[in-house]
C-alpha cells in the first residue's frame, strides 16, 4: 500500500491592521487580532495619526510618548508581530494629500504582504477614520499581484454609531468573528489605554464595549463576537 502523505499545515498569511489612532485597533478588532495570533498568523499594526495632537495647542511630547507606550503594551497583550507609527496630524488627515496617506499604507503593505487587511468603516463620524478607509481601499485595489485576499471594515464605539442617518454609510455587518475565547484579552488590552476610557454609559467604557461584543455574539449565536463589513474576499 502507498504511504500516506505527511500532513503539513498551510502557513497562515500575514494580517495587517491599519488604524487611524492608537486604541482604534483594540476597539475595532482586538479580539480578532488575539484569535488570529493564537492561530499562528503574524498580525501587524500600523497607525497613521498619533491620536493626541488635536487636544493641545501644540505638540505634546509627553502625551505622545504615553499614547505610543500604551499602544505597544496593548498590541503585546494581543500577540502582534509588529507595531509601526505614522506621523500624520491628528483629526486633520483630511488636510494631508490623500496620495501621501495611500503611499504610506502601500509601503506597509509591501513590507508585510498581508493576505487579510482590517481597517475602518467608511461611514464613521471621525474624519480620520473615513480618510484611512479611503486610503486602504485604494492601496488594496485588486491588481494581479495584489497579496490581499480579504478586506474587512470594523466598527468603532463612539464613532461608527454616532454618525447620523443620511450623513454617512450605515454599518451593516455581514462578517462576524467569534471572540468568545479572546474577549478577556481584548478588554485587558483596552485597559492599557486607560486615559481613553470613559465611565459607563459612555460608548467607550469597558461595560459598553463588553456589551457590544456580547450583543454581536448573540446576533450570530455565540458568546461574544466582533462584527465587520466585508469589503472583498477571494476564495
Amino acid at each position: 500500500m502507498p504511504r500516506a502523505a505527511k500532513s503539513r499545515a498551510t502557513p497562515k498569511p500575514p494580517v495587517l491592521v491599519v488604524a487611524a489612532h492608537p486604541d482604534d485597533e483594540v476597539l475595532g478588532c482586538g479580539g480578532s487580532m488575539a484569535r488570529l495570533a493564537e492561530e499562528g498568523a503574524a498580525v501587524h499594526v500600523h497607525f497613521l495619526a498619533d491620536g493626541v495632537g488635536a487636544r493641545a495647542a501644540g505638540p505634546d511630547a509627553k502625551a505622545l510618548k504615553a499614547r505610543r507606550g500604551a499602544a505597544l503594551k496593548a498590541c503585546d497583550i494581543l500577540g502582534t508581530a509588529s507595531v509601526t507609527f505614522g506621523d500624520f496630524p491628528d483629526n486633520r488627515l483630511d488636510t494631508a494629500p490623500l496620495l501621501d496617506v495611500i503611499k504610506q499604507v502601500e509601503a506597509r503593505m509591501e513590507a508585510v504582504r498581508p493576505g487579510l487587511v482590517l481597517t475602518h468603516h467608511t461611514g464613521d463620524l471621525n474624519i480620520d477614520h473615513r480618510r484611512v478607509h479611503d486610503a486602504v481601499v485604494t492601496a488594496c485595489r485588486p491588481y494581479p499581484s495584489q497579496s490581499v485576499r480579504s478586506l474587512l471594515f470594523f466598527e468603532l464605539p463612539s464613532s461608527t454609531e454616532w454618525q447620523t442617518p443620511g450623513s454617512g454609510a450605515p454599518f451593516a455587518p455581514n462578517w462576524f468573528v467569534d471572540i468568545s475565547k479572546t474577549l478577556e484579552r481584548k478588554i485587558e488590552a483596552l485597559k492599557a489605554y486607560r486615559m481613553e476610557l470613559r465611565p459607563w454609559p459612555h460608548a467607550r467604557s469597558v461595560e459598553a464595549i463588553t456589551h457590544l461584543a456580547r450583543w454581536r455574539g448573540a446576533s450570530v449565536g455565540v458568546d461574544a463576537a466582533e462584527a465587520f463589513l466585508l469589503g472583498r474576499t477571494i476564495i
